[in-house]
This record gives structure tokens, sequence and C-alpha cells, in this order.
């Protein structure tokens, strides 16, 4: 963005490309940067919703140039906001993008969700305990004394219950700021085809261990009513059924998230978009 490369209509045009300079979301009849992150109106509910709005206005008042304006910001902002402003924009350029090729119009709690749910992965990743997991394993010492890099460590992956058998992944996803919990579930077969998913979301934000059992709760409640008895559950919750690593159990956490802005339960009979990429490359 703050180097020229994300390419707004106003941007192709400069490049030569022959194309409109309306808005591919609005009225406007000039889509640059200004607009697509601070003047289009779907993008200012955004940010009031963040909180940011009344920082971002103060910056754009006394600098006329959004790039300067964005780094003024992020020099001002606490880490914290920092990271939310960041995030933030990228959310907004994937909602244009979205609404450009594939004409999916999202919420602005959506776009918002999406952003806070890429600095906890991010904060996740970055945790001291995972750092200093990975520090302690650049160097390894052989029974010779002789230092090498450690041995290659086997990337957790979802496993398929023994034949004849299904496996149900459980798994739940949290936001304070909409004060929900969802729950996300999908069931295959031992071949790794997928035989159904659910979705459904609580209106109260509670602990891990009370999501995760909510979610065993409501997977016992769904498969008792289709009369499926040869299933084996997974979570990654230490405290309920069989555990895995979070990385293995992917599919459920992807359709947690997307239950949180569910208005009510859905069924999918059909692999829904969001976890189509993972369901194909569990089963290479």
């Amino acid at each position: 963005m703050c180097r020229g490369c994300l390419l707004t209509r106003v941007r192709l045009l400069y490049k030569g490309v022959v194309c409109p300079t309306n808005c591919a979301s609005c009225d406007s009849t000039h889509e640059d940067l200004h607009h697509v992150f601070f003047d289009f109106p779907f993008a200012i509910h955004v940010w009031n919703r963040t909180g940011l709005w009344s920082s971002i206005q103060h910056a754009l008042a006394s600098i006329t140039s959004v790039v300067e304006a964005i780094f003024s910001l992020l020099e001002t902002l606490s880490v914290e906001l920092g990271q939310q402003l960041a995030t933030v924009l990228w959310s907004i350029w994937k909602n244009r993008n979205l609404r450009v090729w594939e004409d999916v119009a999202e919420s602005s709690a959506i776009v918002v969700e999406r952003a806070r749910n890429m600095v906890e992965d991010w904060n996740v990743a970055n945790s001291p305990s995972i750092l200093a997991s990975a520090t302690s394993q650049q160097l390894f010492i052989s029974t010779e004394g002789e230092v090498s890099p450690p041995p290659p460590q086997p990337i957790p992956r979802w496993r398929a219950p023994t034949p004849g058998r299904y496996k149900c992944n459980i798994d739940a996803a949290f936001s304070s700021h909409l004060n929900r919990t969802g729950i996300g579930i999908c069931i295959r077969d031992y071949a790794g085809i997928f035989v159904s998913a659910k979705g459904l979301s609580y209106s109260c934000y509670v602990s891990t261990d009370v999501g995760e059992a909510l979610g065993l709760h409501s997977d016992l409640q769904w498969l008792d009513g289709m009369h499926f008895d040869n299933v084996d559950f997974e979570t990654d919750s230490k405290l309920t059924v069989e555990f895995v690593r979070r990385q293995a159990n992917g599919i459920a956490r992807a359709l947690a998230r997307v239950a949180l802005l569910l208005a009510s339960p859905a069924v999918y009979y059909n692999i829904p978009d969001c976890i189509e990429t993972l369901i194909i490359n569990e089963m290479l």
C-alpha cells in the first residue's frame, strides 16, 4: 500500500491500463487509496467499529498524503492499536476484492473480525513459549558431541479413522467484541471424504474450556438426530474428548470462525468455501 502496489482503478490508469476510475463498490468517480480506505462510507463504518476513526480523522486533517498519514499513525499509536490499524487496512482491501471478483458483500463486523483473527494468530505464533521452543531446537547435539541442525519435526496432520468409522472434529472460536462463541463441526469418513459440517454460535463470550464443551454437546445432539453411532470425536481441547494439536484441527477451527457471524445454525452437505482448500490439502 505504502509503496504504491495496491491496484486501485486510479492506480491502474496511471500505469497505462485502460479502465474506468469509478469506485468498484459505490458511486464515487475516483477510486484511489484515500477513497477505498478512508472516504468510502463502508470503510468509515468499519473504522468506527474499531474505535480508530477519530485518530484517523486527526491524522488526515493534518497530513495531506494518505501514506504519510498511515506512517504517522503507526508512530503515535500503541503497538496493539498499530497492529489493529494494519490488519484492518488489509481486511478492507480484501473486502473490496471479494466484492469486485466474487460479488461477495460482507458486513463491517466480518471485516473487523477477520482483522482481529489475524492479530490473534500472529500473537499466538509469536508467543514466548512458541519462540522458546523454536530457539531450543535450533541446535542439536549428537551422541558424538557434534553440533548439527535438529532433526525435522513432523507437522501435526489430521488422521483418518479406522475403516468403517467416521471422525468428527470440533472446535470453538471466541469474540469478546461480538460477545459470541462460534462452534465448528466437521465429519469425514475413513478415506478423508467430506460427509457433513455444521456451524452455530452462542450469544455469549465464555472460556475456552466451556466453549469446547458447548461444541461437544452441540455435536452429540446433532449426531444423535442423524443416528450416527460409529464416530470418533476429536478436538484440540485436552479437557473434553481425544486431543489433537491445533494444526490438525484447522477445518473445525475455520468453521468455528465463520460461525461467529451466523445468525442461525448452518448445516453443510457440500464442502463450504471456507474449508475447501483445507479439505483438499489434507487428502493429499
